[in-house]
């Protein structure tokens, strides 16, 4: 029987178990990927166990834990494992579902399981090629103010190395006193994030790229994989009240420089914020990552 005492958070020292099971089985959505849960754990409690060739995630948000299909083979008295410890341990949405693979299964197991879909939590999928280019009528409003702004500024573009991430770290550092981190609880959590990523950036198998004007940084990105085609964009901040549509530029010279490799980027969900959405919608995603939840009185209904 699974018990949640045997699960242990996610740490840096987990990067290389992570990194060999998920070769094995690819992941899809950001929200599992080794980098965002070490980089959020401290919001999010991000735990794990294994079990039978299979990983179990879990997470804890303000006191509420939820629990993740297992990613390994199908295994149908582990999947049942699960759905006990998520009742017993859960809250009223005590399990989740993050990739397609793994909502076909449960579908499959349990067909009278209702499976609710968390739009908010669906994560944004692109062609790698899309977003460099910009070609054609749809990014033609895009593709103009990228092309001002190089009118308007000779800026480079550099990766980020070991000889320019403190000034990542610095870079941060102003962005999060413009953005008054501090005001709101999400914010901190997220400046604690990508402090911590920078200051791990190398542990924990990131890259990313910078926007530099006049030898002062405007723009950053950092980047991980998700799996062979797919990279994921965990941070994007920029300076846009400084210079004028640089979020736009920061992305386009991002997917230049993953393009050779990956062929779509994850630029993960929007959180349900409207001009998130609106935002990343512009760019037309050739797909989405859906996320679904399970209740616990759908659970109990169908599974016991």
């Amino acid at each position: 029987m699974l018990r949640f005492a045997d699960f242990k958070p996610v740490s840096l020292d987990d990067r290389d178990l992570f990194s060999r099971h998920y070769r094995q089985y690819p992941q899809v959505h950001s929200d599992n990927t080794f980098a965002n849960m070490v980089c959020w754990n401290h919001y999010a409690d991000y735990r794990f166990v294994e079990v039978e060739g299979s990983i179990v995630l879990s997470s804890t948000i303000d006191g509420v834990t939820a629990f993740r299909m297992p990613i390994g083979p199908r295994n149908p008295d582990l999947l049942e494992d699960v759905i006990d410890l998520a009742l017993r341990e859960g809250n009223d949405i005590p399990l989740r579902v993050l990739d397609p693979a793994n909502e076909e299964w449960l579908r499959e197991a349990y067909p009278d399981l209702p499976l609710h879909e968390n739009r908010d939590f669906f994560d944004y999928v692109y062609r790698t090629e899309d977003l460099a280019e910009l070609a054609g009528k749809d990014y033609a409003t895009i593709r103009r103010q990228v092309n001002r702004f190089g009118r308007e500024y000779a800026y480079t573009v550099e990766k980020i190395t070991e000889e320019n991430i403190e000034e990542v770290w610095e870079f941060l550092v102003v962005w999060c006193e413009w953005r008054d981190c501090d005001s709101e609880p999400l914010l901190a959590y997220e400046k604690d994030a990508i402090l911590f990523a920078a200051n791990n950036f190398f542990a924990t198998e990131l890259e990313g790229w910078l926007v530099r004007i006049g030898g002062t940084i405007g723009a950053i990105s950092i980047v991980g994989p998700v799996n062979e085609s797919m990279a994921v964009v965990h941070f994007e901040k920029a300076l846009p009240e400084t210079y004028r549509s640089i979020y736009k530029v920061i992305t386009t010279e991002t997917a230049a420089g993953l393009r050779n490799r990956y062929r779509y980027v994850n630029r993960e969900c929007d959180m349900g914020v409207a001009g998130l959405r609106e935002s990343k919608t512009r760019y037309h995603p050739a797909c989405m990552v859906k996320v679904y939840y399970v209740t616990r009185d759908d659970l109990e209904a169908c599974c016991r």
